[in-house]
């Protein structure tokens, strides 16, 4: 096995999933790659199981740039399965399971998914999800093909090749398919090794905590991390407290990644307190702001060593980081930033004009760097709405650069609703409760949450003569979106306030519940 610094730098020109999985089975086959409650793999095995897999996916006729599609929970199977795809090329469109059956069922039809594999639990899906693909494979399926294929010979894809498509709420209703490549995937990590950043090296004795849903990228994109450096990436279904604290403890966890609102979780839960921390040494968290106030008391009950990151599916999550050593337990100025570009990252604020701005003007985050997406999937005007040819991404983020080149973000330009860490667009759950039989119209707004950061707020207007009931607008949305979109309050009231040209003025509905509060994002 070479030495910590020595793969760390061997690795760094790597930029495929073959490339990696072929490395570490060279390097280190008997140390353990991936873990879950349906199996675990040592590096040598994932790349014997992946190449099995590949097998099984030929079998059925896919090739390079086919889309499939995963329903269901983290497990090691889906990372395997998507790890044997990614070698090849062939895409995986990975779908929120919290997601409504119709939500669900869109993306696996505008994906073109030609094979919809199942998740442990969720075979019965078969039956509602499995008409949007050709085939429908579940996952003790794949795991068959791990024992009963033979290997053979394949062409491995490059670094520029897509490999992995999130969906992403928009802000028009339908979510958009993000096309992200092995680049993508690995070029932030690489640079900042590239760049001698500390925590960006892994030790050999590591593993990191796989926990987050695996169609974010905070969730799949935290395997493909653990990959790349050689560590054990142990899988948790779901976010749990009692089973995160379980596998710090007994599985050695080292670095783990969490949206604010899981952290707040986790020091409120009453093992917390109980649990030896000792081996943890990196807490990442980002995907919405975090209370300062929060953030203090993890650092304390933690010990670990916090980084927060700021970014989004399109530019393959982190891009901006505020290191360890910019956290106090005192509280400072630069923690109410997201820290500094990373390596190979440029950053510019503009006007409504695109002019860049000067030190501490406000406008829009725009980002440019090896990270950034491919493009939205089948939408070319919305791609080239959002990335300029010269491969700047418009993020939709309003904020400032301080002297120093900090980052601080000072409200959302879109009207997107972070609650615990999922984003939430108003117009999807607008044109959910319209068709209310009470409801006249609808705006959607985020109201403060000191669990969630944000929660969703219906403001309706009943239609002549009809009275509405809250919890049946509640139960009404419940039926049509996934949970963390259906509203948590409704007020209703007698008409929208709307500028001359019709538009609702949502920042005036905002506002009484942001008073007080010196940005209006929580």
């Amino acid at each position: 096995m070479t030495s910590t610094l020595t793969a760390a730098q061997e690795t760094a020109d790597l930029f495929s999933f073959d490339e990696f999985i072929r490395y570490w089975a060279k390097d280190r086959p008997e140390r353990l790659a991936i873990e879950g409650d349906d199996f675990g793999l040592s590096f040598a095995e994932l790349e014997d199981m992946t190449a099995r897999i590949i097998s099984g996916l030929t079998a059925m006729d896919l090739v390079k740039g086919d889309r499939i599609a995963w329903f269901g929970k983290n497990s090691a199977t889906y990372f395997a399965l998507f790890y044997a795809a990614a070698r090849v090329g062939i895409v995986m469109t990975t779908i929120g399971w919290r997601l409504a059956t119709p939500e669900a069922a869109w993306i696996i039809e505008n994906s073109e998914a030609k094979v919809l594999f199942l998740g442990d639990g969720f075979e019965a899906c078969r039956d509602t999800l499995g008409q949007g693909a050709a085939r429908c494979v579940t996952a003790a399926d794949v795991r068959d093909w791990m024992q009963n294929y033979s290997r053979a010979s394949f062409l491995a894809a490059g670094p520029d090749d897509a490999v992995l498509q999130l969906y992403t709420s928009g802000t028009t209703g339908n979510p958009k398919g993000v096309v992200l490549s092995n680049r993508n995937l690995f070029c932030m990590r690489n640079a900042s090794i590239a760049n001698s950043q500390p925590h960006s090296i892994c030790d050999e004795d590591e593993a990191m905590l796989v926990c987050m849903p695996c169609a974010h990228i905070a969730g799949t994109g935290v395997g493909a991390f653990a990959l790349s450096s050689g560590i054990p990436g142990v899988i948790l279904a779901e976010f749990e407290a009692g089973r995160v604290f379980h596998a710090i403890e007994s599985r050695g966890i080292t670095r783990a990644v969490f949206v604010p609102a899981a952290l707040q979780m986790l020091v409120n839960h009453p093992d917390c307190a109980k649990t030896d921390f000792s081996r943890l040494r990196y807490i990442t968290y980002g995907a919405s702001p975090i209370p300062l106030e929060l953030l203090r008391e993890c650092m304390r009950m933690f010990g670990a060593g916090f980084i927060q990151v700021y970014g989004m599916t399109e530019t393959t999550g982190a891009i901006c980081e505020l290191p360890p050593e910019d956290h106090s337990p005192d509280g400072n100025e630069r923690m109410r930033s997201a820290g500094k570009p990373a390596a190979g990252v440029e950053i510019e604020i503009r006007d409504e004009q695109g002019q860049a701005l000067a030190v501490r003007e406000i406008g829009e985050i725009v980002i440019r760097s090896a990270a950034n997406m491919l493009s939205y999937w089948k939408l070319p005007e919305a791609t080239k709405a959002t990335m300029t040819d010269d491969g700047w991404i418009a993020t939709g983020d309003a904020g400032y650069l301080d002297e120093d080149g900090y980052l601080y973000i000072h409200d959302r330009m879109k009207d997107m609703i972070i609650t615990g860490g999922e984003n939430v667009y108003p117009a999807q759950v607008e044109s959910a409760i319209y068709g209310h039989p009470d409801v006249l119209e609808v705006a959607v707004i985020g109201v403060p949450d000191e669990k969630w950061g944000e929660a969703v707020k219906a403001v309706c207007v009943p239609k002549p003569g009809h009275t509405i009931d809250p919890a049946s607008i509640i139960i009404w949305t419940r039926e049509r979106l996934a949970s963390f979109k259906v509203p948590k309050t409704i007020d209703v009231i007698e008409a929208l306030p709307r500028n001359p040209s019709g538009k609702i003025l949502r920042r005036q509905l905002r506002e009484p519940y942001w008073v007080g509060r010196e940005r209006q994002v929580n």
